[in-house]
């Protein structure tokens, strides 16, 4: 059994920040401000922040390890496994993967949605994130919808999100660089997309009756479920009187103000908040924020993300640190309805990140404990060794 005692750093501990020492038995937190480790493996958190692990609910970077060029594939479990080290390496000890099952061949097909699920279930046990599937359905590929409501159903998928990308292919099969990109990323030739997009458009009628069905079997499973890129008001209530409690990347203010009067988690990109702007020129992420219209910070793209955009808006004084914190801990937790972790107390799930401040917009991770375990550590003299622990203790990612 692992066992860390935690030693003299800055401790996010809800409401406040104290200097305090942390006893992990287990996956658990099992002490918060004993010294009384028993042979514990010790670490020297001074002059560090120990925080609340990061829960990404919306991740699909790993997409990049697995075609990094156009035409370009790498197999699935390589993938996961490179972008497991890049989610720890970078404080996200719980990771969504936002999967695309899209009505197109290639990168976002069925084939590669259920090689995907498959590797996940399989992998779990060796990848130091606790791993989970997000499935993106494109509400226009209704030949999948049988084998999707099976897999909520079986208890397959972690989240559900409704995606409607439709109008934007539309559009963007009269840009030549767009065109070009989803083409490439279908594998098929221009005329055949052209004929694929034609005949997926004429079903838009059978459209809502289908995301009626799939928004039945997931409360029915009891797997949260999110809405992505609503563009109205009208938009949002027609999904959340459907259960979708959950208004991922809103497109304009409107909406996310109505999502935020009825309750609902509001998801938008830390990449936005990192980089000061949407890339799409959409909503300004931070403006959001600061108008208490997000709750919750993904990564989307770029795994760092999330840590970066935290500082970011501490440095710009949208928010202190203990809130910008929470928009991708607890708050995450929350709304996926985990409710072990997300925040450091006894009794929670030991997801710890310990980071070095010191230099301004720049946090760098110094250590990550994950499930009870060190899975990361950047700096071995802070590790306090005792004779009476196990070789097991330590599991370097």
């Amino acid at each position: 059994m692992t066992d860390l005692l935690i030693q003299g750093g800055r401790t996010h501990l809800g409401s406040e920040i104290t200097e305090t020492s942390l006893h992990v038995s287990g996956r658990d937190i099992v002490a918060v401000g004993s010294d009384q480790g028993h042979g514990a493996l010790g670490i020297d958190a001074s002059d560090l922040l120990v925080l609340p692990g990061i829960v990404d609910l919306h991740g699909d970077a790993f997409e990049r390890q697995m075609m990094p060029r156009a035409g370009v594939d790498f197999p699935v479990d390589v993938a996961l496994i490179d972008s497991d080290h890049q989610a720890i390496s970078n404080g996200i000890t719980t990771v969504y993967h936002a999967t695309t099952w899209s009505w197109e061949p290639g990168l976002r097909s069925g084939d590669n949605a259920r090689l995907l699920l498959e590797a996940i279930e399989a992998m779990r046990p060796q990848l130091a994130a606790d791993t989970r599937f997000h499935l993106r359905h494109e509400t226009y590929n209704l030949d999948a919808e049988a084998e999707i409501a099976g897999w909520l159903a079986d208890g397959r998928i972690d989240l559900f999100a409704f995606n409607d990308h439709m109008d934007s292919t539309v559009e963007g099969l009269a840009k030549p660089h767009k065109r070009s990109r989803m083409v490439e990323r279908s594998g098929l030739s221009s005329e055949a997309f052209d004929r694929l997009v034609e005949r997926i458009v004429s079903r838009a009628d059978q459209v809502p009756a289908s995301i009626a069905r799939l928004a039945q079997a997931a409360l029915k499973a009891n797997v949260r479920m999110l809405s992505h890129d609503d563009n109205s008001p009208v938009m949002r209530k027609d999904f959340r009187a459907q259960g979708v409690g959950i208004a991922e990347f809103p497109v304009n203010e409107e909406t996310a103000r109505e999502a935020a009067e009825a309750g609902d988690f509001i998801v938008f990109g830390a990449p936005n908040v990192v980089r000061g702007g949407s890339h799409t020129g959409w909503t300004k992420t931070s403006d959001m924020i600061a108008k208490g219209l997000c709750s919750v910070l993904a990564s989307d793209y770029y795994y760092p993300a999330p840590l970066l955009a935290a500082f970011r808006l501490v440095a710009d004084g949208v928010l202190p640190l203990l809130a910008a914190w929470n928009l991708i801990s607890s708050a995450p937790a929350q709304a996926a309805g985990l409710d072990d972790r997300g925040v450091l107390a006894e009794g929670q799930r030991a997801d710890i990140v310990l980071v070095d401040d010191r230099i301004q917009l720049r946090p760098r991770i110094v250590a990550v404990v994950a499930a009870g375990r060190l899975v990361h550590l950047t700096d071995a003299s802070r590790l306090i060794q005792s004779p009476a622990i196990s070789r097991q203790t330590v599991a370097m990612a």
